[in-house]
């Protein structure tokens, strides 16, 4: 009697263990059942973009060399001088070219009676031959400008092309960027460029596209590219050419919504809604999908509220992040719905 009095006291205690365990075990999965879910909606940008990169060269700009060997006998300008187109810049000794004209004339005036048509025509040739020469003794401004710098005095000997200086017309600046040849296509005349120069710290500077040739290029590393012209008209004066940029040629305005799980929308006679975690107020919206796991929120939400979870996975393997810590993000040059699925299907719930 006692050895079976001990056997059912034995099953009595174990069965009194399995019961509590039990009971603890459904208080758990009672309390997972009923614990609160949390999603942030985020603020995205979407820029659809070409970065580039490159150095700004002055609208125009001339070397200044001279175009024949002698002595400098006058020099007009100074560095840092505005000048007009055709002014003399430079002046070498053109005595002997003067000599030579003068000569020339004389000889015209004297056989102008005596000689033939065809004579006359040569002999007026050679005017012109002489002028040019006197005119090459001269180095003169091509456009409206300023002298950037010049190197040269009265006295020094000069060889034909030898640089003596630069003369820039700094009206506007210009660029030439490489893009390749996938992104010609997205290419307007007019479209809006931003730079960011390294001489200016949290500024930009704004131009836009001017043009570009109707053929590309292979570079050494074997991509095929197309130079495109960038325009400047305003910029600071801290901007000199040859600054080094980069930047980005806006293909379409950059747009900012909100994004969140399609976790924390509700649907209540089809119409979708949100639940806000603070104070649990509930809040009519208007979404589009956006990839597998997430909606854009067209209206009522401004970004940024922390929604409660109104549905849950019903797959296994699912992202379940609850909450994306991350504010905002950037997708460029085409951008993508979260997840990797542009524009994809929104699975589960009405739409």
């Amino acid at each position: 009697m006692k050895k079976k009095i001990k056997i059912i006291l034995i099953c009595v205690a174990t069965l009194a263990v399995i019961g509590a365990g039990l009971v603890v075990l459904k208080t758990v999965l009672s309390s997972k059942g009923t614990e609160k879910v949390y999603y942030t909606a985020n603020v995205e940008t979407y820029e659809n973009i070409i970065e580039i990169s490159g150095t700004v060269a002055a609208a125009q700009e001339q070397t200044l060399q001279a175009r024949s060997a002698g002595t400098v006998t006058a020099v007009y300008v100074k560095a840092g001088d505005k000048v007009k187109k055709g002014d003399v810049i430079i002046q070498l000794d053109d005595s002997e070219q003067l000599y030579n004209l003068e000569k020339q004339e004389y000889s015209m005036a004297t056989k102008r009676l005596t000689a033939s048509e065809r004579e006359r025509k040569l002999l007026e040739t050679e005017r012109n031959s002489l002028l040019q020469k006197v005119e090459d003794r001269k180095v003169t401004a091509t456009f409206d400008g300023i002298i950037a710098d010049l190197d040269v005095a009265v006295g020094d000997s000069l060889e034909a092309k030898d640089t003596v200086g630069t003369l820039v017309n700094i009206d506007y600046l210009t660029a030439e960027v490489e893009v390749t040849e996938t992104d010609v296509s997205k290419l307007v005349v007019g479209q809006k460029v931003t730079f960011t120069f390294p001489a200016l710290s949290k500024k930009t500077v704004e131009g836009y596209v001017v043009g570009w040739p109707a053929i590309g290029e292979v570079t050494s590393r074997g991509a095929t590219v197309v130079k495109v012209k960038l325009r400047i008209d305003d910029y600071p004066e801290a901007i000199l050419p040859n600054f080094s940029f980069t930047g980005k040629i806006e293909i379409s305005p950059t747009e900012e919504y909100v994004v969140v799980s399609r976790y924390a929308i509700g649907y209540e006679n089809k119409e979708p809604y949100v639940v806000l975690a603070k104070g649990e107020q509930k809040k009519s919206v208007k979404i589009q999908p956006y990839g597998m796991e997430y909606v854009k929120v067209l209206e009522g939400l401004e970004g940024g509220e922390v929604l409660l979870q109104q549905s849950t996975p019903k797959q296994s393997g699912m992202n379940r992040n609850r909450n994306r810590n991350q504010s905002s993000t950037s997708n460029k040059n085409g951008g993508g719905a979260p997840g990797g699925f542009p524009g994809g299907g929104f699975p589960g719930g009405p739409m």
